[in-house]
């Protein structure tokens, strides 16, 4: 009986410090996304999409060739979500004021009761932005397949990525590590519900996608090139 509980000891103790280094693996990583990342947040919004002089400044002169809103659910068929609305009201802010010349617009179309490029494209287009400048990533299942098709399908060199702070961080991190140049603009407009749950459920996902991107793992899915240089039309597919 004793060697049987000295032997659930042992396994219990082995447990218990694999547990313990996991979680040391996983916060060590996601500190070194954020803090190799950091520095290319160029400007985070605090309320009123107004981005002050000096940032803009900066995002003019990074002469991207679009704006990257990723996609962050909707509330039903023709509503963004808060975080949605919140990062489309920045993307397109940027575009009125010169940054780039295209907006990219990346998110989960994968089911018919969720689609939340539809309601991304109309938002913008009722926003005064030319259907011409609205490019469409039907694939953007996931925050590293967004940044992946930038470059592999949108041909994408440099792009200033739209999101809320505590996602700007991986985003940046992964298009770096896939060869893009990039720059953020974090669009945190309010207090959003969850924050807690989401911030652990990212501290996960930088994990995950640190491996990916060393790996330069394909996206879920190819396709052919829409070259961003072009009209955004073909790629709306409504």
């Amino acid at each position: 009986m004793q060697k049987i509980k000295r032997f659930f000891l042992k396994v219990l103790l082995l447990v218990l410090v694999l547990a313990i280094v996991s979680v040391l693996m996983v916060m060590t990583i996601s500190n070194q996304v954020k803090s190799r990342t950091e520095d290319d947040i160029a400007y985070v919004v605090t309320g009123e999409v107004k981005i002050n002089p000096v940032s803009l400044n900066r995002l003019h002169q990074f002469d991207a060739d679009c704006i990257l809103v990723l996609g962050a659910g909707i509330k039903d068929p023709e509503t963004p979500s808060d975080m949605l609305k919140d990062r489309l009201d920045a993307g397109i802010e940027l575009y009125k004021q010169g940054v780039a010349p295209k907006i990219l617009l990346s998110g989960d179309n994968g089911q018919v009761e969720h689609n939340e490029i539809h309601v991304m494209l109309n938002y913008a287009k009722n926003a005064g932005v030319p259907d011409e400048d609205i490019f469409c990533d039907h694939a953007g299942f996931s925050t590293y397949d967004s940044m992946h098709r930038a470059g592999s399908i949108f041909e994408i060199e440099r792009a200033v990525v739209v999101t809320q702070q505590y996602h700007e961080y991986r985003a940046l991190y992964i298009g770096k590590k896939l060869g893009l140049e990039v720059l953020g603009v974090a669009s945190d407009q309010r207090n959003y519900f969850g924050g807690m749950y989401r911030e652990g459920r990212e501290t996960l996902a930088r994990f995950k996608d640190f491996f990916k991107a060393l790996i330069k793992a394909d996206p879920v899915l190819g396709g052919e090139a829409i070259p961003i240089s072009g009209s955004g039309l073909v790629s709306h597919g409504e």
